[in-house]
């Protein structure tokens, strides 16, 4: 029977492979709801509409992910609705799931994902892809959406590479680019209202329906033609596609505090990469850092009031038991009351085990007192910032306006006020960069060795330099881009490595993580790729790629081969995809997805980047008319609200 569990065929394998309580669920706060929970129309029509939602990668990273816990307890809490989880098994289960003829399933329910009406996949990395078809294989879906029939769910993919899809084109159904809380009960609605009908049309006459909302792009309904040479020449919707729009429109939630969630997280019942109850106090960034797609995509800064995060944060704790609250946003710092938020958090949970932690933090966003705030009471290990590059002239070119002072004079304070360690951000391979200007990593890094020695009077002082290759993104000013090839970026690397070492006094004081350049190269094919792209995908998969993200599983020499394989006769190639700088008037894969931003702003914005000149915060100053505001309807929405987080009881 549809929606029945397999957990009595899964359970003799969970003794044969390592970590299978990955695969047990049972979580607290998880929710198994009745499979008819949506009863039944007047014709005996069953109208629930049920959803298996993925993160496609292991339990251990996907389980703490936001999007996907938020979309679950949204969904959830329809009465007409429900959702389930599913995440990418590891080869060992894999392979055991094959012999037993046990087909990919939920973690709460234990249920086949085909049972469902939509297979719903949150991608934050286009790496994820390979994970994707093992998922979908494992269901007994077929691959390819051309092949799908009425019974098989609509795959549904989202998250940020979802704001250039057309590498899964021939995988997906349909795809959501933007917020995904309003979307998901948009779609469970028409969903609805299709299965009261009768299922009229089967799920040509669905999908027919969500793309002509216009919020929900389906790429079977849009041809795509090419040029000799390789380029797009157009994406148009099809002959036959009758009202659907030309452009797809991204989701923008407003009013954050009317979407508390999650209200109640989950708490995973093995280890993950984040254990703590996390709270988004605002989304969107406007700083217009130029190589930072997810603060070009999600614009405009809405920040979420101060009551509004003291109440979650509440909630979460008594929900979950977690110790540490984490304050999320792309940069939390700059909330118009993060000061507030933090000592009212201090105080208010001072003398319990509670710790607060912000991410990575921009050096002219910090200070002491905010710092302060976040380690009262407890123990203070390292802080971690982000230049991204490593000269003034290269940080003029991404417009991340941190100065080499700015950052000697923050770390001054911290080393003054007791701290130790220091960790900072670079990439590596930004357009226009040379040798030099990754050298001069070392130079900051060897002058913060320095100072923390001279102002504390200590040789204790550690300064970590991690160091990540860049890859172009759609939707940014870099998006014409042309990347470095991995071998250019491991051979800068090398020199980088050299200069630390080199100085015996400071180098061992400095510690350097990085990546070599070759899964960029793979993440920059995939991200920038159109729907030629997807042969490869699944070539590699076919060959046996799996958890391309993890550097045990990923094999450079498997995504190179199959891509010349299939790209052999044909004018495009990895480089051509990769190392090439596009032309202004290039038609882009994504040009038919609206992220609100103007092509035109974006080129200008590319342009002031070659020649070096800085851009402010469009939150504090007048327009600068990137288009987000008036093409999607919204507004940025900032503090102050001059409220306070006590009189809430203090802890």
């Amino acid at each position: 029977m549809a929606g029945e569990s397999l957990f009595p065929a899964l359970e003799p394998l969970l003794e044969r492979v390592s970590k299978p309580i990955q695969y047990v669920g049972g979580e607290l706060n998880s929710c198994v709801k009745d499979w008819q929970c949506g009863g039944f129309g007047p014709g005996g029509d069953e109208l629930t509409t049920r959803w298996a939602l993925m993160y496609p990668d292991a339990y251990e990273v996907g389980l703490p992910n936001q999007g996907v816990m938020i979309l679950y307890e949204v969904l959830n809490e329809r009465s007409d609705a429900l959702a389930e989880r599913t995440y990418a098994v590891w080869p060992d289960m894999e392979a055991a799931m094959r012999e037993a003829g046990v087909p990919q399933f939920t973690v709460d329910g234990h249920r086949p994902v085909r049972d469902f009406d939509v297979f719903g996949l949150s991608f934050s990395t286009e790496l994820g892809y390979t994970n994707m078809l093992t998922a979908l294989d494992l269901a007994g879906i077929p691959l390819h959406a051309a092949d799908r029939t009425d019974d098989d769910p609509i795959v549904l993919a989202g998250g940020h590479a979802a704001f250039n899809p057309e590498p899964i084109a021939d995988f997906i159904d349909a795809a959501v680019v933007g917020d995904g809380e309003e979307a998901v009960l948009a779609i469970t609605q028409h969903i609805r209202a299709w299965k009261s009908e009768g299922r009229p049309g089967g799920r040509t006459e669905l999908l027919l329906r969500l793309a002509r909302t216009g919020g929900v792009y389906v790429p079977r309904f849009y041809d795509v033609d090419y040029l000799p040479d390789g380029r797009i020449k157009r994406v148009a919707p099809s002959p036959d596609a009758t009202g659907v729009p030309w452009r797809v429109s991204k989701h923008t939630v407003m009013d954050l505090d009317e979407w508390p969630y999650p209200k109640q997280p989950l708490v995973p019942l093995a280890e993950t990469v984040h254990e703590r109850m996390s709270v988004e106090i605002f989304r969107g960034c406007t700083r217009g850092c130029r190589f930072c797609q997810a603060g070009m995509i999600t614009r405009p800064v809405r920040e979420r009031s101060i009551t509004g995060i003291g109440e979650m944060v509440e909630k979460g704790l008594a929900a979950t038991g977690f110790e540490e609250v984490g304050l999320l946003s792309l940069s939390s710092a700059d909330h118009s009351e993060i000061a507030d938020i933090t000592k009212g958090l201090a105080d208010r949970y001072e003398g319990s085990q509670t710790g607060l932690s912000l991410p990575s933090t921009r050096v002219d966003a910090f200070n002491i007192d905010l710092a302060n705030e976040l380690t009262r009471g407890g123990r203070r290990s390292g802080l971690t910032f982000a230049p991204e590059g490593g000269s003034e002239r290269i940080r003029k070119v991404i417009n991340k306006m941190v100065s080499e002072d700015d950052l000697i004079n923050t770390v001054t304070a911290a080393f003054s006020a007791g701290w130790r360690q220091v960790k900072l951000y670079f990439m590596c391979g930004l357009p226009t960069e040379t040798d030099e200007d990754v050298l001069q990593i070392a130079d900051m890094a060897k002058r913060v060795i320095e100072t923390g020695r001279k102002v504390s009077g200590r040789k204790d002082i550690r300064c970590t330099v991690s160091i990540g290759g860049f890859v172009p993104k759609p939707h940014t000013p870099f998006q014409w881009a042309a990347q470095l090839g991995a071998e250019e970026t491991d051979a800068r690397l090398a020199k980088l490595r050299e200069a630390i070492r080199s100085d015996r006094r400071l180098g061992s004081s400095i510690g350097m993580r990085y990546h070599d350049g070759k899964p960029g190269i793979v993440e920059g094919l995939l991200s920038r790729g159109d729907r030629r792209v997807g042969a490869v995908i699944e070539a590699v998969w076919r060959d046996g790629g799996r958890f391309d993200g993890w550097s045990e599983h990923f094999s450079y020499d498997r995504w190179m081969d199959s891509a010349a394989t299939v790209f052999a006769d044909s004018p495009v190639s990895v480089d051509w995809y990769t190392t090439r700088e596009r032309s202004e008037h290039e038609v882009l894969p994504w040009d038919h997805l609206d992220s609100g931003l103007d092509k035109d702003w974006l080129w200008d914005d590319w342009q002031d980047a070659l020649d070096e000149t800085e851009v402010e915060d469009c939150r504090w100053t007048p327009c600068f008319d990137c288009g987000v505001c008036p093409q999607m309807n919204t507004e940025i929405q900032i503090g102050p609200t001059g409220k306070k987080l006590l009189p809430l009881t203090v802890v």
